[in-house]
């Protein structure tokens, strides 16, 4: 029988011994992508993950510098006064008045809606003396509450 010759390993040759730069992976621009609404539509329309390269480390965060300011704590905002809707019956004539003090209000470059006229009013109202406030309440006649018949 014919015996087999084995083969005798050379020894490898000695490494240098400069240190070698690591070995960056090759970078490939990220995958694009696909929102649903462009994706194609079928059966055979299969989603593909986007998977995060093993090697990709995310950026260290940057320390601070002391030279930025700190940011002041915001003001508290101001509430909004809660705002409330109400029907009123008022005669004609006083609708007229507010139609005629918008107008007054139009011509002095300050528009104002009937909303802001009533609350003038009341903040005038407010500001009176007593006894004032009695006679502009005397020369305001009491009127039937609730909606006016359609006939009138």
């Amino acid at each position: 029988m014919a015996t087999r010759k084995k083969a005798t390993a050379k020894p490898a040759a000695p490494t240098p011994a400069t240190p070698k730069a690591p070995v960056k992976a090759a970078t490939k621009p990220a995958p694009k992508k696909v929102s649903p609404a462009k994706a194609p539509a079928g059966k055979g329309a299969v989603k593909k993950a986007i998977v995060k390269k093993a090697g990709a480390k995310k950026p260290a965060a940057k320390p601070q510098a002391s030279a930025k300011p700190v940011k002041a704590a915001k003001p508290e905002k101001t509430k909004k006064p809660k705002l409330v809707r109400d029907s009123f019956t008022i005669p004609k004539a006083e609708y007229v008045v507010l139609d005629e003090l918008k107008q007054r209000a139009a011509r002095l470059t300050r528009p104002a809606k009937k909303s802001e006229l009533l609350r003038a009013g009341i903040k005038l109202l407010a500001g009176i003396s007593d006894a004032a406030f009695l006679t502009a309440l005397e020369q305001v006649p009491a009127i039937k509450t609730g909606r006016p018949t359609l006939g009138s």
